[in-house]
């Protein structure tokens, strides 16, 4: 495969909701998930998250276990994964969280279209990969991060990169925790945003397992999709 290994986690309210309609992050799950997303963390290569949940949310996308830190540091890597965030207007704010916080290499996707004076206040703080015209390739992107040495790949959403990266065929596996709250909205982002598929192009999934998870049900799929 010429890409790693892709999955996605997210929590989402009963009704399909990623946070509020003001974008505001909401709690929807509790310490057990929390412990479950951090191993998730700690076992991956890279975590990738879009520019919108950067700028609505300012993820620092560290391990938080002192445990798991350790075991990381003790298999030879640095504590954290690969964070990347995929910017392609490198609208990235240069005192984000992903900065501040945590070892690691930082890398920001960007697309050929961004301003050269951004990328290059970006390249003092992370490695800043071009690829695509107007867009971030998503595709060409996965392949780079391959040739990096990175087999395992996070996703963290938000709902726009979620959606390029099922679109393109990306996406091996994804665990949706289901969180028990209604947050309603019409505006609210969902699990996936975008254009959206035509009744010939969606994706199915097979289901592996479904968890209860404090008051909450964790579901795991494998995505049955056109792969790349």
């Amino acid at each position: 495969m010429d890409r790693p290994f892709i999955f996605i986690n997210s929590a989402i309210s009963a009704d399909g909701k990623l946070s509020t309609k003001e974008r505001k992050q909401v709690k929807i799950s509790g310490k057990l998930d929390f412990e479950r997303v951090d191993e998730l963390r700690a076992q991956a290569d890279a975590i990738m998250v879009g520019i919108g949940t950067v700028l609505a949310d300012d993820p620092s996308l560290t391990v938080k276990s002192p445990e798991r830190k350790a075991a990381r540091k003790i298999a030879g890597k640095n504590e954290n994964p690969v964070r990347i965030i995929v910017d392609s207007a490198a609208r990235t704010p240069l005192d984000a969280d992903i900065f501040k916080k945590g070892d690691g290499l930082r890398i920001i996707a960007v697309s050929n279209s961004a301003p050269a004076e951004k990328i290059k206040s970006l390249e003092e703080k992370a490695l800043v990969i071009k690829t695509g015209a107007l867009k971030v390739d998503l595709g060409e992107l996965a392949a780079k991060l391959k040739k990096m040495g990175i087999n395992t790949l996070m996703v963290e959403g938000g709902a726009t990169l979620n959606w390029g990266m099922l679109s393109a065929g990306l996406v091996d596996e994804v665990y949706t925790f289901v969180g028990n709250l209604i947050i309603g909205g019409k505006t609210a982002p969902t699990f996936t945003d975008g254009e959206g598929f035509t009744e010939a192009e969606i994706f199915g999934l097979e289901l592996l397992s479904a968890d209860k998870i404090e008051e909450g049900i964790l579901l795991k799929w494998k995505v049955k999709g056109k792969r790349n």
